[in-house]
């Protein structure tokens, strides 16, 4: 999926949701975990109840991955039922990948070729050649890590360095010499508020993929004042808040009425931005 068709996908629907499929066996509803595959079982439920109020999905690879081989088929599985009944959605690998040329290679192909995803999310630590790889798909997107909501973000993104450049204000602009805001994008935490004034300053056309609104608290209006653009820019992530509304039968039902509220205040901003 390209940049314009993911802004067609924004106008269409009313809204820059991502619903974060942070799926843990240990908080689905109890009458899910005797299903032969519980962790697809939950995800399908939940995709079926939001998916006309989002535009992407983000599935966490750790929650599919500590489960060994079940939740890797499980997680397999939740990306080709989206391609089949959903094909206008935006699929996130939350993968957080990020090694020397040869691994981000192969990590690509998995993520790229075998699986079909639309992004994966990397960290730029080890620099461009252990990104590169992962441009060489058209059409296909780099997320990368540039300012992010945990605490521990201010022990190394916020350091400054002798001409009083903070290091991910180096990460923002040296990675946009690898490729273009057509297929580069920035993970960019919610909880960073007027920050957001500074990424755009050095990235003003990238999408940004912004988690931390929800559970952990960061504001939805404070982020559009400050972080979209004129082709809106965002992708707002929302997980526990919405997946774990509730933890019985009606807990698919709950997670369409979470995603509800977010999708009317999302479709409020995009108008006050002029973008409807």
């Amino acid at each position: 999926m390209n940049k314009k068709q993911l802004f067609e996908n924004i106008k269409r629907k009313k809204s820059f949701l991502c619903v974060g499929l942070d799926t843990d066996i240990q908080k689905i509803p109890e009458h899910l975990k005797s299903d032969e595959d519980p962790i697809f079982a939950f995800n399908k439920a939940i995709i079926d109840a939001t998916a006309d109020l989002c535009v992407a999905y983000k599935p966490n690879l750790a929650f599919y991955e500590s489960l060994g081989v079940m939740g890797w088929t499980a997680f397999e599985k939740t990306v080709s039922y989206l391609r089949e009944n959903y094909p206008d959605q935006f699929i996130i690998a939350d993968a957080k990948r990020g090694d020397i040329g040869n691994t981000s290679e192969l990590y690509a192909r998995s993520f790229f070729c075998h699986l079909d995803l639309d992004a994966v999310t990397v960290a730029p630590y080890m620099g461009e050649d252990s990104v590169k790889p992962f441009l060489g798909y058209p059409d296909k997107w780099v997320i990368l890590l540039g300012l992010t909501s945990n605490k521990g973000s201010h022990d190394f993104q916020l350091t400054t360095d002798a001409n009083g450049e903070r290091l991910f204000e180096k990460v923002l602009r040296t990675a946009q010499t690898w490729a273009t805001d057509e297929q580069l994008m920035f993970v960019v935490g919610a909880t960073q508020g007027k920050l957001f004034e500074d990424v755009r300053r050095i990235a003003p056309n990238n999408f940004l993929l912004v988690p931390g609104v929800g559970a952990q608290g960061g504001s939805l209006e404070e982020v559009a004042k400050y972080g979209m653009n004129s082709e809106c820019g965002l992708l707002v992530n929302s997980s526990r808040k919405i997946i774990y509304a509730a933890s019985d039968e009606t807990f698919a039902q709950a997670a369409r009425e979470e995603a509800l509220k977010v999708q009317y205040e999302m479709e409020h901003l995009l108008h006050s931005k002029g973008l409807l």
